[in-house]
């Protein structure tokens, strides 16, 4: 009996810890807001960072840019909230700036040609930043880092594994370009004589017929393929102008 009410306590306790903020949303003072922004400068320079040394479109400045913005704006609810009492709602201007990053993280999606859509991460990076500047401005310290962590681990370490996943699979997306449609059915045909499987084809555009056909094939490999050196081989076929590798 005693044994037991002694375990529930020490679960209770346990609980209450858990369950209690780590941060506290402190007044605004002048060190207190210049601490906020100083901490969005910080975190989204450091994504920015990442983006900006793989030569993405958005960057170091313009991850900051975000970040501030969207501390300032959660900067502005707290200041709204505490000059007007409870009858405003101090998560409007949050909720719009989640809504408005959306917008400018189209401007970084564009088609790279062949099917091939760039700048999604990017785009992603910024909505990421932008929810970030929004923990900051109100004060949750421990959910900005966290996050800003975890956003940097997926942008710099994950892209490896990444790869490595694919190479295991041994999927393989080619965008090819051939001089004609025969050209192409003779490049699907060699594929399927090598033993590989083409899982699927599209062909994306054709400029005049018997003119130039571009396609986009998802290849499932056979386990002991060597990509490189298919690759290699389907670029020597006949016809073919152009081989990338997604």
């Amino acid at each position: 009996m005693y044994s037991y009410l002694i375990q529930e306590s020490l679960y209770n306790i346990h609980m209450d810890n858990f369950f209690t903020p780590i941060f506290n949303t402190e007044s605004l003072t002048f060190g207190i807001i210049a601490l906020r922004v100083v901490i969005a400068v910080v975190l989204g320079g450091a994504i920015g960072l990442e983006r900006g040394v793989r030569n993405h479109p958005a960057g170091f400045r313009t991850h900051i840019l975000v970040c501030v913005g969207a501390c300032l704006a959660m900067l502005t609810n707290q200041f709204v909230f505490d000059a007007i009492g409870t009858g405003t709602d101090p998560t409007r201007i949050g909720a719009q700036v989640i809504s408005g990053i959306g917008f400018l993280g189209v401007g970084t999606i564009f088609m790279a040609g062949r099917g091939t859509i760039k700048g999604l991460t990017t785009a992603a990076g910024l909505w990421a930043a932008g929810a970030i500047g929004l923990a900051v401005g109100i004060g949750f310290y421990a959910g900005a880092v966290v996050a800003g962590i975890v956003v940097l681990v997926v942008l710099g370490l994950f892209p490896a594994l990444e790869n490595l996943v694919y190479r295991t699979s041994r999927r393989l997306i080619l965008h090819i370009e051939v001089s004609s449609l025969e050209a192409e059915a003779a490049f699907a045909k060699y594929i399927a004589d090598t033993g590989n499987l083409v899982k699927s084809k599209h062909i994306a555009t054709i400029s005049v017929p018997g003119d130039k056909v571009s396609s986009r094939y998802t290849i499932q490999m056979k386990h002991d393929a060597d990509a490189e050196g298919f690759v290699s081989q389907l670029a020597s076929l006949p016809g073919v102008i152009q081989i990338e590798v997604q």
